[in-house]
């Protein structure tokens, strides 16, 4: 198993690539901060938005076994790729869940164009607030950090055999994957909710 640290150029560049594009909206366009006072508040976003390479969406879901009778539920779904291409290439039902409306508009968007609408659905919301019970499978591409403070809640929520497929981080020593895969160069994490975790909730 290889465990991906916070510090790592990976997980650096996924926020200095944030910090960079806010200092230049910044630096070029000198009203976009009185503009968003006087907007409705961004979102604050616990993981910048970086897409999951398709070749990688493609093995989790094939990981997960997913199928025509599971629901997905991807949580930070960004444009919906994950419900998109589970829905299109295996019939399941998907719901994606993101705090950002951009992203939530791109994905209703996506499904739209993949002919996929009738089987997908994308809520802006708080992950942690999300009632999973429902779901048969879980996608995540968080952040180490996050992931750990979602555990309890899936172990609280998800009925035994629900399948976790992350890509690239981990959650932690306490919960070790069942089988990890190293695709395009990012790993893939997975595990499943049994009876054991169940009594830890």
């Amino acid at each position: 198993m290889r465990l991906i640290d916070l510090h790592s150029p990976f997980v650096s560049s996924r926020r200095e690539t944030l910090k960079r594009c806010a200092f230049l909206a910044a630096s070029c366009f000198p009203g976009v901060q009185a503009l968003a006072q006087n907007s409705a508040a961004t979102p604050k976003l616990d993981v910048p938005y970086v897409p999951t390479p398709q070749e990688v969406v493609n093995r989790m879901l094939q990981i997960a076994k997913v199928g025509k009778n599971d629901l997905l539920y991807d949580l930070g779904c960004g444009d919906g790729r994950l419900v998109v291409t589970a829905a299109r290439k295996y019939g399941a039902r998907g719901i994606g869940i993101d705090i950002d409306p951009q992203r939530i508009s791109e994905a209703k968007a996506n499904a739209k164009k993949a002919g996929v609408g009738g089987k997908t659905e994308f809520k802006v919301g708080d992950l942690f607030a999300t009632d999973l019970s429902d779901a048969t499978v879980v996608t995540l591409y968080l952040l180490n950090s996050v992931n750990r403070k979602l555990r309890p809640q899936l172990w609280k929520q998800l009925k035994p055999g629900t399948r976790i497929v992350s890509h690239a981080f981990d959650m932690g020593d306490e919960w070790p994957p069942e089988k990890t895969e190293i695709v395009e160069g990012s790993t893939i994490y997975y595990w499943t909710i049994t009876e054991a975790q169940k009594k830890l909730a």
